[in-house]
């Protein structure tokens, strides 16, 4: 499988990230490298090859949601014996102020949604799962047609969505 990203690790220049979000850039700074090691979540970069300078990054990890949350008419043919619902969640999503307005953020969009799909065929995964720090978080998953979860303030993209965009 062919990914825009790669594993954070040592030699990426983590401490000169800004994304102007104070919890985004203390998450990646201090945090995300201590999530990886204790297998909370996996963080994946976007860098310049040659100074390991990181353009973006994003998280993932195992998640699920209560049944009630996904919207009635996506219901269907989920089973009610289930009270949740096996999901990935994409923690974090964040791109260095000086990669702004290049299209990192839809490239690393693209790449997570790939990678969850490629996981979704080894392990059951109904969606993927976002959780917008503000609204232009949320306007950006809305474009790529995330859909809000209500009463959560999360939002999410179905595994059978995400299939077609890759079929």
């Amino acid at each position: 499988m062919s990914q825009l990203t790669e594993s954070l690790n040592a030699l990426h220049q983590k401490s000169d990230f800004s994304c102007g979000n104070e919890m985004l850039d203390t998450y990646i700074h201090k945090q995300a490298s201590q999530d990886v090691k204790r297998k909370l979540a996996v963080c994946f970069v976007i860098n310049e090859k040659d100074t390991n300078q990181i353009k973006g990054y994003y998280t993932l990890s195992n998640n699920s949601i209560p049944l009630s949350h996904i919207p009635n008419n996506l219901q269907g043919k989920l089973p009610r014996s289930n009270e949740s619902i096996p999901t990935i969640l994409m923690g974090r999503l964040a791109v260095d102020n000086r990669f702004k307005g290049q299209g990192i953020g839809k490239l690393i969009l693209v790449d997570a949604l790939k990678r969850s799909w490629e996981i979704a065929k080894t392990i059951g995964s109904y969606a993927l799962v976002v959780d917008p720090i503000n609204q232009d978080a949320e306007n950006f998953y809305l474009k790529y047609g995330f859909i809000k979860l209500p009463d959560s303030g999360k939002m999410f993209i179905s595994m059978k969505t995400i299939d077609q965009l890759f079929k």
